[in-house]
């Protein structure tokens, strides 16, 4: 996942550009819409249709890989052409992009690798056009909200595998879904262009903490998504029935409203220390359902992925923005995205002897990052 940050919102102006508590809730929804048909369905449902396609682990993972090389994709883009970011019919166009890549993937078999491709660019340019008019329309109550459209999407698609049979109907039920989403999302405003203003020049201290933001950033793009792709295969190869599908319901559930939980916790405590605590509970999380079999592990592994991912990312976000680098964020989604591209190759020689190394991997890397966060310098305290 690549949330842009939090302070980007302080860039608008309180008096003139948060919307009336009606209002913002309304338009709260739409972004939260749009970014659960982008992300939950459009880049995530793969995770709960996977074990249903029954793929050999390392073609599982080349289309995984596909989906996190577009959305690189997609981030690049929106970096080189920021006018992108604020511009409906780009949105629109994507949300109807996505939408037709899962239409096709019952039945162009032959085109995954780069319907999945174009899935990740669209899913990029709906998550970053999405959260941009958030975090430049909204109060940081409601953003958090929004961006928990994320985790609602994660749901929904675990509910509508859940009642299929084959993963064909899998994807043409997210098909269905994203397409409702969509509509909900359609009349989501562009974004306010942000104020003009001097960035202060960082110090010296604030260049070497954001090498380490982006050192710890990007550890943690390799871990988490090798959880966030082979999770639920992994619980089936472990647990009867569907105890893997149920996980991910619960990894929506869970994160749904982390977004905003963690920032609410920034202000009573200092955000590197946040940030350690959820790298290391998303760690242990990752370990847990490759060391204990049974449901209770697993369940429990899904919660505390889903409660931890977005906040991570909104933490470190908010870290790189005080640090005063320049496209401070810009970086660090880039090096969280590449992150993301490694991760499935990285455990592709693992993956003969099924999911448990996998996610012993991702875990450690987890907790690598977490031990690299540690040498972050308080900015806030």
């Amino acid at each position: 996942m690549t949330p842009m940050s939090l302070p980007g919102r302080r860039q608008a102006s309180a008096a003139g550009r948060l919307r009336q508590p009606t209002a913002g809730w309304g338009l709260a929804g739409q972004g939260a819409a749009a970014l659960a048909a982008g992300m939950g369905v459009g880049r995530f449902v793969y995770t709960p249709i996977l074990p249903l396609m029954q793929l050999s682990p390392r073609v599982g993972a080349g289309l995984a890989t596909a989906n996190y090389l577009g959305y690189l994709l997609g981030a690049v883009i929106t970096i080189a052409a920021p006018p992108l970011v604020r511009s409906r019919l780009v949105l629109r166009a994507a949300l109807v992009v996505l939408v037709a890549t899962l239409a096709l993937m019952p039945t162009a078999t032959t085109w995954w690798p780069a319907l999945r491709l174009l899935a990740g660019v669209a899913s990029a340019l709906i998550f970053v056009g999405a959260s941009t008019t958030m975090l430049t329309t909204l109060s940081p109550h409601l953003v958090g909200w929004s961006i928990g459209g994320v985790g609602a999407g994660i749901a929904l698609s675990g509910v509508a595998v859940l009642a299929v049979h084959t993963w064909q109907q899998a994807w043409w039920t997210a098909t269905a879904l994203a397409a409702v989403l969509t509509a909900i999302a359609w009349r989501l405003p562009a974004a306010t262009p942000p104020a003009t203003h001097r960035q202060p020049r960082p110090t010296p201290a604030g260049r070497r903490s954001f090498a380490v933001a982006l050192t710890s950033y990007s550890l943690e793009g390799v871990g988490y998504i090798i959880a966030g792709t082979f999770l639920v295969a992994a619980i089936d190869q472990s647990v009867p029935g569907h105890a893997g599908t149920a996980a991910w319901i619960l990894v929506g559930l869970a994160a749904l409203p982390s977004s905003a939980f963690w920032a609410w916790l920034s202000h009573k405590h200092s955000r590197r220390g946040l940030l350690v605590s959820a790298l290391v509970l998303q760690s242990f999380g990752i370990a847990l359902p490759a060391v204990l079999g049974g449901v209770v592990p697993a369940l429990l592994s899904a919660a505390l992925f889903g409660a931890t991912f977005l906040g991570i990312n909104t933490t470190v976000l908010a870290i790189g923005a005080e640090l005063r680098i320049p496209r401070a964020v810009a970086i660090l989604t880039t090096g969280y995205s590449i992150g993301q591209v490694l991760g499935p190759l990285a455990v592709n020689p693992l993956l003969h002897n099924g999911y448990r190394l996998p996610l012993l991997l991702g875990a450690a890397l987890v907790a690598l990052a977490a031990t690299t966060a540690t040498f972050l310098t308080n900015q806030e305290s």
